[in-house]
């Protein structure tokens, strides 16, 4: 005797997307590190982001350097993504609020943008290309990886005032 599976008339046959599959095929993909968006910043900027990626330490708060996907010279990871670094990303908004926060790190000057579970987000101040630093939710009290930052932004990207 041969059985047949009856659809129930109410509930839809659901069968997976092209695009669902590309996505579940991108995120099984090995690659450095974790996928992050490349800012596109004016060619002044781009050089002295090329110029503070060769300058950035391999380790940085015991963390070994793991770049993350794709491979650029504006962005640059560390932990697989414990902390990732964003160079030419645009003015950030928030610079124009008088009640934003901000911290000195040995020098350079970090405007924290986002508090929170993410963990922070640190954008640099008066320079000529902005730096962003995202820190994981483990650093959510301790700036102290933006130490290890100071001298490769200080060496590279110019003060703007």
């Amino acid at each position: 005797m041969t059985h047949r599976a009856r659809r129930s008339p109410g509930f839809p046959r659901l069968v997976p997307s092209a695009a669902l599959v590309v996505l579940a095929a991108a995120g099984c993909s090995s690659g450095g590190g974790p996928s992050v968006a490349v800012p596109t910043p004016s060619s002044e900027a781009a050089a002295y982001c090329e110029a503070l990626h060769k300058e950035l330490p391999e380790s940085i708060a015991g963390l070994e350097r793991t770049d993350p996907e794709p491979d650029s010279v504006l962005t640059a990871g560390w932990g697989d993504g414990a902390i990732v670094l964003r160079c030419g990303v645009p003015r950030p908004a928030k610079m124009d609020d008088a009640q934003s926060k901000g911290v000195d790190a040995d020098g350079v000057n970090w405007l924290l943008e986002q508090p929170g579970d993410a963990g922070p987000r640190f954008t640099t101040t008066y320079r000529k290309a902005y730096v962003e630093v995202t820190l994981g939710p483990g650093y959510a009290h301790d700036i102290t990886p933006l130490s290890a930052f100071a001298g490769p932004v200080d060496r590279t990207v110019p003060e703007s005032l």
